[in-house]
C-alpha cells in the first residue's frame, strides 16, 4: 500500500483514499457537503460563506467576492472558481445540505469518517480537500497551469512549489478523470 501523501502536515488524497473517505461520511448529505469542498476547491471559510450565498454559483463558476476571504496574503480580491462537469452538478445540491460547521468540529468529523471506513487519518483536515483538488487538476491537466491558479488563488510558485510533482500513478490519473472532467 503506498504511503499517505503529506504537505506541510496536510494530507493529500489518491481517489482511491476520496472514496474511501467519502464511504465513511455515511449519508447523503455528509457526502454532498464533502464533495463539494473537493470539487470547487475553495477554503473552508469560503465555502461556509458560499453556502449561505448560492447566487455566487453561475452556471461552471463560482464568483467568490472580495470579502469571502479572510486571507490577508490573497493574491486575487474577487476570484472565479471554475467547476468541472461534476462540480456544476453537485454544487445546487450543497446550498440545500445541513449547514457546514466550525472548523474543529470539521476536523473531527474528517478524522471519524476516516476511522469508520479503514482509512487512515494520518494529516485529514480542513484543507485537505482543498489541496486535493488543486494537485489532481495539476496532474491532470499540467496545460493549465495558470488557469488553475487563478480559480485556486494562488500564484504559479506556490502551485508548484505545494501541489505539483506528487507521487499519483497512470490509475490515479485514471479515477481523477471521473472528477475533473470538463474542468
Amino acid at each position: 500500500m503506498a504511503q499517505p501523501i503529506i504537505k506541510e502536515n496536510t494530507r493529500v488524497l489518491r481517489p482511491f483514499e476520496y472514496a474511501q473517505l467519502r464511504q465513511g461520511a455515511g449519508s447523503i448529505s455528509n457526502q454532498t457537503r464533502l464533495d463539494s469542498l473537493l470539487l470547487s476547491g475553495v477554503r473552508y471559510v469560503e465555502a461556509v460563506r458560499l453556502q449561505r450565498h448560492p447566487k455566487w454559483l453561475d452556471h461552471q463558476f463560482i464568483r467568490l467576492p472580495e470579502f469571502a476571504s479572510r486571507k490577508k496574503l490573497r493574491t486575487q480580491k474577487e476570484r472565479w472558481v471554475r467547476l468541472s462537469t461534476r462540480g456544476v452538478a453537485t454544487l445546487p445540491h450543497f446550498f440545500e445540505s445541513r449547514r457546514l460547521p466550525d472548523w474543529g468540529t470539521w476536523r473531527g468529523d474528517l478524522v471519524r469518517w476516516a476511522q469508520r471506513s479503514g482509512l487512515d487519518p494520518e494529516g485529514l483536515g480542513p484543507k485537505s480537500l482543498r489541496k486535493t483538488w488543486e494537485s489532481w487538476l495539476l496532474f491532470c491537466y499540467p496545460q493549465k497551469t495558470m488557469q488553475i491558479c487563478q480559480s485556486q488563488g494562488h500564484t504559479e510558485l506556490t502551485s508548484l512549489k505545494y501541489y505539483a510533482n506528487l507521487p499519483f500513478t497512470e490509475t490515479d490519473q485514471q479515477a481523477m478523470q471521473e472528477w475533473t472532467s470538463g474542468w
